[in-house]
């Protein structure tokens, strides 16, 4: 593996950001549910801060992203990191650079205090599966299901009865 560094997201980002969204999306077969565009990731993570990214650099280019955000663990009192995203390109996979992102999301973790370091993965996704549980050697939350609520059935939870 060539040196990797790692910068956070700026400003002037949001077209890259988008880029590995839908290099994502294209993989896990949901590009038609990305409806994020520059402007609103600007928003959202340049003025309302809700969410981070970092970048995996090599050779002067972004090979890997992750985006990321705070949420709360009640039962340990202090929060924790969501991983939303991680992606390493298709062609430099293979190269530690997954690795060494979830390395530098863990050590974020630990620096900022914070409790654990958790995120979701498809159920046929097994090459991802594999890396998470024996390269990094983190445990599936079998009792656990996410659930969700978007779109017409959020619009509908939020009207009054």
């Amino acid at each position: 593996m060539s040196n990797c560094t790692f910068r956070p997201a700026v400003p002037g980002d949001e077209a890259l950001i988008l880029d590995f969204i839908r290099t994502l999306a294209d993989y896990e077969h949901m590009s038609d549910q990305v409806v994020a565009t520059p402007e609103v990731l600007r928003e959202w993570l340049f003025e309302k801060r809700t969410a981070e990214v970092i970048f995996a650099e090599a050779e002067g280019r972004a090979v890997g992203y992750a985006l990321f955000f705070y949420n709360f663990s009640t039962f340990l009192g202090r929060a924790g990191i969501y991983l939303e995203d991680l992606l390493v390109l298709p062609e430099e996979r293979g190269k530690g650079y997954g690795k060494r992102l979830l390395k530098e999301l863990a050590r974020i973790t630990v620096e900022r205090g914070c409790g654990r370091l958790e995120w979701a993965c498809l159920d046929w996704n097994r090459p991802s599966i594999d890396f998470y549980t024996k390269r990094m050697r983190a445990v599936p939350m079998d009792e656990w299901t996410v659930y969700r609520l978007t779109g017409e059935t959020l619009e509908a939870a939020a009207k009054p009865e």
